[in-house]
């Protein structure tokens, strides 16, 4: 009950906070809001989010989130392009208790890149808790809980206590600050 009269009071305005952007059936890409459903389309030239994709069924949604059957692999793929960062995140091997200090280098369409003080094997599943730029979330200072696996690490000259990781991103959900009190 509190929640409707709340969405009466915000006249059904969202405040939005984007999934990771997917890829549709005919190659798009788009975003979903995890609030209140609402798909946009998504260009990673950009990094930004373009209009907003009016449903006309649910056949055509359902469509929307199939693979391709018979997509053809092009021979040669350009490299993603990056955001830029440089800020903190703590990460973790997934369910385990020791969180690790880390920097977030650059984020893009097929990962996350960052350096950290533990190293961890390739196919390791990790957790990491940054704040997600908000070209890709839609929110400022938006804090997420992400899920990712480890798909290759750096070597570093011994001088060096950092070890650079990237990582696929697998999910994200968001971390509100009533859940950050509670932990």
């Amino acid at each position: 009950m509190p929640q409707k009269l709340l969405d009466v009071l915000m006249l059904g305005r969202c405040s939005h906070e984007f999934s990771w952007p997917r890829r549709a059936n005919d190659g798009q890409y788009y975003q979903v809001c995890l609030l209140c459903a609402a798909e946009y389309q998504y260009d990673w030239k950009t990094m930004r989010r373009t209009e907003r994709v009016e449903k006309s069924g649910t056949a055509e949604s359902s469509a929307r989130r199939s693979r391709p059957t018979h997509a053809k692999k092009p021979t040669w793929v350009p490299r993603a392009r990056r955001i830029k960062l440089d800020s903190t995140l703590r990460y973790r091997v997934k369910n385990l208790g020791t969180w690790y200090e880390g920097t977030l280098a650059n984020l893009s369409q097929s990962g996350i890149l960052f350096h950290g003080t533990h190293p961890l094997p390739d196919n390791t599943l990790v957790e990491m808790v940054f704040e997600m730029p908000e070209e890709i979330s839609g929110q400022k200072n938006s804090n997420v809980l992400c899920q990712a696996r480890v798909i290759r690490s750096k070597d570093v000259p011994a001088s060096d206590k950092n070890t650079g990781l990237a990582a696929t991103i697998l999910d994200y959900k968001f971390i509100h600050a009533k859940q950050a009190n509670a932990d």
